[in-house]
Formats: C-alpha cells, structure tokens, sequence
C-alpha cells in the first residue's frame, strides 16, 4: 500500500516518529498515543493539513513524503457502522478513544479510517509502536510542495 504524508518543516520530511500526534493529539488518538498521520492520496493529505492550519501560518513549502507500507503488514479497517453519530465533528472525542484502544494493542501498523474532510476516501494513521514497525515501512520519496499561492485568503 502507497500512503502520502504533508509535513510544514524540512526538518521533519522523513519523520515516521509519531511524536507531533504524541504530543498534541488528533482526531484518532489523544496526547500521549503516538500515531502518524497519512492518506490514501497526496491531495487529501494536503487537504487534511490545511483544514488543521491558519492562513497565517501556512507554509510557502511543504513536503509531501511517499511511504510504502509492506503488503504482509496488518491494518485495521475500521468498520463504518462502528462510527459513532457525529463523527466528522472536530471535537468528537469517541474517535480519540477508538483510536487510542485500537493502537495501544498493537496488533496493527495501521488503522484505515474514513477522511472527515473528504468522507469518500481514507486516512491511513500509522501505529509506530507496533513490533517490526520501521521494517514495514520505506519512504519512497521526499518531494518539495510549493504552496499554491490560491489556497491563501485574500
């Protein structure tokens, strides 16, 4: 499986650590989870970082970060009739707890869930405490975004 990541720092283009979502959380995991964040295609990537930062914050370069995840690995599709009611909410905290149950049994690399930001494709978030996690995965390649100057408010 081919995943794609959005990173604002080039200090943090081949960053698999999961110490950002540690730190501050996400919706599918609490402070103190680790997890990282990845779509199914770059544009939803870019899509899921700009809804999560403000205009004056954005970035003139990105870097978008192509990672292969091995076939053998195991993910977790999350059901969506397990979803709870409201789960595009940004403050439904029901997924934070889905997710911090799901990826402290590490039994999986990863959990496959729907986008809130574009509900008919997926996020794929990482478990980097899962056993064997950095010899499932390879970063294929590292490529400079260059920050449409559109997606800025006038």
């Amino acid at each position: 499986m081919i995943v794609y990541r959005i990173v604002k720092l080039k200090k943090r283009k081949t960053d698999l650590s999961g110490t950002e979502a540690f730190n501050v959380g996400g919706r599918w995991n609490n402070p103190g989870t680790y997890a990282v964040y990845t779509s199914e295609n770059p544009s939803l990537a870019l899509l899921e970082t700009l809804v999560h930062i403000d205009e004056s914050e954005l970035p003139p370069n990105m870097f978008v970060m192509t990672i292969e995840i091995d076939d053998r690995a195991p993910i977790f599709n999350f059901p969506d009739a397990d979803l709870p009611p409201n789960w595009r909410h940004p403050e439904n905290i029901g997924l934070q707890e889905i997710g911090d149950r799901v990826l402290s049994k590490n039994k999986f690399i990863s959990l496959k869930v729907r986008s809130a930001v574009m509900p008919n494709q997926y996020n794929i978030i990482l478990n980097p405490q899962f056993a064997g996690y950095n010899n499932y995965l390879r970063i294929t390649s590292v490529e400079l975004l260059e920050v449409d100057q559109r997606l800025k408010k006038n």
